[in-house]
């Protein structure tokens, strides 16, 4: 039988015996049990299951069983540059992105960075992405971002966004509302669309048009709030006072807020994506989890950009929890404390990294969890030929902080195999490696290799080293002279 009739539509699929994690609100552990799939749903969860007999079974023993991960905000279009703006600040982005190298990136090359990020995405079993498109300066960049999505067999939601204009006059602009009604007009369950656009703080609040075009058509917001430098406390207070803050809006970093701004969000309902190896090296602010948790504001996760960091989310919940930690540890110290149990634990960045994603999206009731009537979005971590692997007595800290991409055995997505024994299923990997490499060639050209060189390695600034009080003291010779 081949891979493809073992996997094709249509026929159940049961996972057996493997550590289900559920993402109940009681955190629960199951043992050695089976996932039944049949369609794009889970019907069963049980031990020993009777299955149908046309059932393709997946030996899921010693792995974990667990909800596809849901990265919230992810710059899909920047994927075609992996690695290299590794040592940028924000300011670095800016100028690149927003002014330089950014403006030249074509139909194809959008959708070239696209397919290699959804492709990027399902093989570390992260099964929806939020597609913060703001690289769409035209329709047909817009086409070409969804045309990508949908080339590739994953969960999508396409963030609309222009970085090269402002938003109150794109978001006006009838060619965007025709796109979303041409392309958004039936079902969205595996391609959805929200709108995405910053808010300078300006007090003639000129995003206000695009907000009032996201209420006619029905579009969520997602926002870049919180950013140091870029989107502060204003941006906040403008979007409060005009009655623009709801529980669909996504506000991503939120790191460099005051506490009335925190308020306003969680009073209005509104969740945050943090982006936590972003926040670390950019410099957007520290990781805010620790000021989301003590004003009960619902979290997510993201990546971000794979042009700085790595795109799966294992990484995310690694750096979150280290976050977290770090500063729980580093406030209690400043005040003469020890911390002796620590406040965020393994299972809350696993549930922000499956059903905080699904909330943000509108979708807790059937994305980000096991249990029957669920989408069948599921991730089996398993990996025989590695040592890391066993003993396995923790799950919830396994996944967190032992697994990585290379773990991922299989990924199902709305009952479909994509991944299986480590491999991508249906994905054409070579075409899309000559589209990154024909993008690549394209900017490399029109920037010229001096432009390209010095974009990729910013100056580096001079050290300083402080005076030290201390004289070297060559311990040998002076016990030698002591003697």
């Amino acid at each position: 039988m081949t891979e493809n009739s073992r996997f094709e539509r249509g026929r159940p699929v049961v996972l057996r015996g493997g550590t289900v994690l559920p993402m109940d609100n009681a955190r629960t552990v199951l043992p050695e049990t089976d996932v039944l799939v049949v369609d794009d749903r889970v019907v069963e969860i049980g031990r020993d299951l009777a299955v149908p007999d046309n059932a393709t079974v997946i030996d899921a023993t010693d792995g974990i069983v667990m909800p596809g991960m849901i990265d919230t905000h992810r710059h899909m279009w920047q994927t075609a540059m992996r690695g290299y703006g590794a040592d940028w600040t924000l300011t670095q982005y800016f100028v690149w992105y927003y002014m330089e190298g950014g403006k030249l990136f074509r139909p194809e090359d959008v959708h070239a960075g696209n397919a290699l990020a959804a492709a990027e995405a399902l093989e570390a079993g992260v099964t929806t992405v939020v597609d913060w498109s703001h690289g769409l300066q035209t329709v047909d960049h817009a086409d070409a971002a969804a045309d990508a999505l949908e080339s590739v067999p994953g969960r999508y939601v396409l963030a609309y966004g222009n970085i090269h204009a402002q938003p109150g006059e794109w978001a006006t602009d009838p060619a965007f509302r025709d796109f979303v009604r041409r392309r958004f007009d039936g079902d969205r369950d595996m391609l959805d669309v929200q709108i995405a656009f910053d808010v300078t703080g300006d007090p003639e609040f000129p995003e206000k048009p695009a907000f009032e075009t996201a209420r006619e058509l029905g579009l969520p917001v997602t926002t870049h709030a919180g950013v140091w430098g870029a989107t502060g406390d204003d941006s906040i207070r403008l979007m409060h006072e005009h009655g623009f803050m709801t529980p669909e809006t996504v506000y991503v970093h939120a790191a460099s807020l005051s506490t009335d701004s925190y308020h306003r969000i969680a009073a209005t309902g509104g969740s945050v994506s943090v982006s936590t190896e972003s926040e670390q090296s950019a410099g957007q602010g520290y990781p805010p989890t620790w000021k989301l948790r003590e004003h009960g504001i619902p979290v997510s996760l993201s990546m971000d950009s794979s042009a700085w960091w790595s795109g799966d989310l294992f990484s995310a919940m690694r750096s979150t929890l280290s976050a977290d930690r770090s500063r729980e540890h580093l406030e209690a110290q400043s005040r003469g404390e020890t911390v002796t149990h620590a406040a965020l634990r393994a299972d809350q960045v696993v549930e922000w990294a499956t059903r905080g994603g699904a909330r943000a999206l509108g979708r807790g009731d059937d994305l980000g969890r096991i249990s029957p009537g669920a989408k069948a979005d599921l991730v089996l971590i398993k990996n025989d030929h590695s040592p890391v692997s066993f003993p396995m007595l923790n799950p919830y800290g396994h996944v967190a902080f032992q697994a990585q991409r290379g773990d991922v055995h299989t990924v199902m997505v709305d009952g479909r195999v994509v991944k299986h024994e480590h491999r991508l299923l249906d994905v054409d990997l070579a075409t899309i490696r000559r589209n990154v490499e024909s993008t690549i060639d394209h900017l490399r050209g029109e920037l010229g290799e001096e432009e390209w060189t010095k974009g990729m390695n910013p100056d580096v600034p001079e050290p300083t080293i402080l005076d030290n009080p201390y004289s070297y003291t060559d311990y040998k010779s002076a016990s030698t002279h002591g003697g």
